[in-house]
């Protein structure tokens, strides 16, 4: 998960050196965190929040079949 999310976002802001992605998980539950540099915040959430909320979906699709439960935070 936290690679795809890593991929995804690399691929949508301009400084993707920056782009940082922290992983806490248990058994059934996986809560990621993205940080990325202040000037591709916007890049990242999107108007109206389209893009995070795009992620997201393919977060809960990629969990779903691991019969998991994913949490992202844009930081």
């Amino acid at each position: 998960m936290k690679e795809l999310v890593e991929v995804i976002a690399k691929a949508l802001v301009s400084e993707p050196d920056q782009v940082v992605v922290t992983e806490a998980s248990d058994d059934r539950e996986t809560s990621l965190t993205l940080s990325v540099a202040p000037a591709d915040m916007g890049k990242v959430i999107g108007k109206q929040g389209r893009i995070a909320k795009a992620i997201r979906t393919i977060l809960k699709v990629a969990a779903t079949k691991e019969d998991k439960h994913v949490t992202l935070d844009i930081e």
